[in-house]
């Protein structure tokens, strides 16, 4: 047993989702959003990175000793999946580890709106899941994966780095990859997907020109592909992706995306008041005919109407969403208010709501 490992299985104990490591410090969990010191030592520079090469491959030491950082994946058998990054900084080493639960949970268990499981039966087109880093976008689209892995006798290719959630064969075959270990690039395993007679393709961070540029082709080319973007709204999702291509390519892009885009999920995670744990309000976005307009004729900034009128076709605001959860108990109004859109609607509710001098509300 790696000496890190206890670490982890009190990280598993006591429900935190990210562990820090840093020299200089001692080991801190992140524990429903918040950062909490545990009671150990000051760790040192070489114990630390002692600790650290005990469970990295020979070729992620490497890499990480040429380039400062790097990612992989690390897993305790029946107990948890790791997602590692290992960083230098000023006083030495540093890594952070998000857990990544080995039993899936449901679209059900998670209580993912109905919407949610229709899209992972869809033919072909993109579905996006957004939100900030610690969102939940893993845990989300995992579970619309899992669905149509029960649910259909398709191949599902999960191109990811590091692989995170590992689903079994069920109705579906399914073959993951990882960057790094079993393909060069995104880009590298995109191009190579469209040979290898996939139904749904899972890229686990659409980061780059390249990656965004062949998800839309796979897409358009009769593919389901579902990935995560880090945006904060439905409507800034479909700038970004845009944006991201050169000025004079824009145009055909907003036509491309129009046609190849099914639906945008963008989420935000909130602590809960009513027990403990944590929920996530969630804006959905579906591309109706209307939606497809906007994106082609550059209106994105109509999106948000849009959504508003098309709540009979599943899609919601995520003030929406954060008003439900409020009013059914589970957040707390200053915390609904801080994560708002529109914090006219919600400065009735709040009692103490921080303050943000870059906001007007």
């Amino acid at each position: 047993m790696a000496r890190i490992d206890a670490f982890f299985k009190l990280m598993h104990e006591q429900g935190a989702s990210d562990l820090h490591l840093a020299s200089g410090s001692p080991p801190i969990f992140r524990i429903r959003g918040s950062l909490q010191r545990i009671k150990y030592k000051i760790l040192e520079n070489d114990e630390l990175k002692a600790m650290l090469y005990e469970i990295a491959p020979e070729s992620k030491i490497k890499l990480f000793e040429e380039s400062g950082d790097i990612d992989f994946g690390y897993e305790i058998p029946g107990l948890a999946r790791y997602r590692a990054n290992f960083f230098m900084q000023k006083n030495g080493v540093g890594a952070v580890f998000r857990e990544i639960p080995s039993k899936i949970l449901t679209a059900e268990q998670l209580g993912l709106p109905d919407i949610m499981t229709k899209l992972s039966m869809l033919p072909r087109g993109l579905v996006l899941v957004t939100g900030p880093t610690g969102s939940g976008k893993s845990t989300t689209l995992a579970a619309i994966v899992d669905h149509a892995n029960r649910n259909r006798k398709d191949h599902i290719i999960t191109v990811e780095d590091p692989i995170e959630f590992v689903h079994e064969h069920k109705g579906c075959l399914v073959n993951h990859r990882e960057v790094g270990s079993h393909t060069k690039s995104f880009g590298a395993a995109l191009k190579g997907a469209l040979r290898e007679d996939p139904d749904i393709i899972l890229v686990g961070e659409m980061r780059d020109l390249e990656t965004i540029s062949l998800a839309i082709e796979a897409a358009m080319t009769g593919h389901l592909v579902m990935g995560t973007l880090h945006t904060i709204s439905a409507a800034k999702t479909v700038d970004r992706i845009i944006e991201i291509f050169p000025t004079n390519q824009q145009p055909q892009v907003r036509a491309t995306l129009a046609d190849a885009l099914r639906a945008v999920i963008s989420q935000t995670m909130f602590k809960r008041i009513d027990i403990q744990g944590r929920c996530v309000a969630f804006e959905i976005l579906v591309a109706t005919p209307a939606v497809r307009n906007l994106i082609r004729e550059g209106k994105t900034y109509q999106i948000p109407s849009s959504m508003q009128t098309g709540k009979k076709f599943g899609m919601q605001t995520l003030d929406d969403a954060i008003m439900e959860l409020m009013k059914n108990g589970r957040v707390h109004p200053d915390e609904a208010y801080n994560k708002c859109v529109d914090k006219a609607k919600f400065k009735p509710f709040a009692k103490n709501a921080p303050a943000d001098f870059t906001e007007v509300g």
